[in-house]
């Protein structure tokens, strides 16, 4: 869905929200300068598991402002771990919950979506939160809707370019994590893993780079999202693979006045 504007009513603002079921963050942009005017996030009561989601969003809606501003366009982002890549050649938009059936339970009553990778002849399937949509149809009437991963592997894909070695980068997010293997503009692997512990994270790292024939002594592993080198996560990554980097966000970061860790937090929202 898209919103039509003319010429003079033309805001040259954007909205984008990245949304999941334990809150939403959101930025602001300047579409003719290429700025971020502001961002801000927003966690939800994780004891108040009765509430309904529609609820905690209204709420954010009443306190915030500054989304219920004008805006030319609008982008929600749905951040889940409902999503897998599907090659071209093998994508068929008839049987999208076939390509989501092996990494996890799919019902009946689900509601698929895909998003197309351009340039990189794949599509990103998944099930974006329908409930949240209809709450946001009610606010904007129309906008566009993509999926957080669609953003992480096309922007991971195009800063490895001419890069020849195989390179792992986790994106960390609470709950879950992704870990996206990269080599010269290549996917070799895609997937999302459940986490509560560093030794779970440190597990799925290992069985991966394992599968990759990867060697801990060797590879590149850089580091996104909510994480920083003092985690424990990040220590434990940094006992067992020699080369642990936080993902360099500097070219990013000229084009915002964030600090260094808000470009690495906020990697997928201010590059939507």
């Amino acid at each position: 869905m898209s919103i039509n504007t003319t010429i003079t009513d033309k805001k040259y603002k954007k909205l984008s929200l990245q949304v999941s079921l334990t809150g939403l963050s959101f930025c602001a942009f300047d579409t003719l300068n290429n700025t971020i005017l502001s961002v801000k996030e927003i966690h939800f009561d994780t004891f108040h598991k009765a509430t309904k989601i529609e609820e905690l969003f209204g709420d954010a809606f009443r306190d915030n402002p500054e989304l219920k501003d004008s805006y030319d366009e609008i982008l929600v982002i749905h951040n889940n771990n409902l999503s897998t890549f599907v090659p071209e050649p093998l994508f068929d938009e008839n049987f999208l919950g076939s390509y989501l059936q092996y990494n996890t339970k799919v019902f009946d009553t689900d509601f698929f979506a895909f998003d197309e990778i351009q340039n990189y002849q794949m599509n990103a399937v998944y099930i974006p939160y329908v409930n949240i949509n209809n709450f946001f149809i009610d606010q904007f009437g129309s906008f566009d809707y993509k999926h957080a991963n669609s953003i992480l592997v096309t922007k991971i894909l195009d800063a490895s370019k001419n890069n020849d070695d195989k390179k792992m980068i986790v994106n960390f997010n609470p709950g879950h994590f992704e870990i996206v293997v990269v080599q010269n503009q290549k996917l070799l692997l895609f997937n999302s893993f459940d986490y509560q512990t560093p030794e779970d994270f440190l597990y799925y790292l290992l069985f991966t780079a394992e599968q990759l024939n990867m060697n801990p002594e060797n590879f590149k592993l850089e580091l996104l999202g909510t994480i920083s080198e003092e985690d424990d996560f990040y220590q434990l990554a940094f006992k067992y693979i020699r080369n642990v980097s936080l993902f360099d966000v500097s070219n990013l970061q000229k084009n915002n006045s964030f600090s260094t860790a808000q470009n690495q937090k906020h990697f997928i929202l201010f590059q939507s």
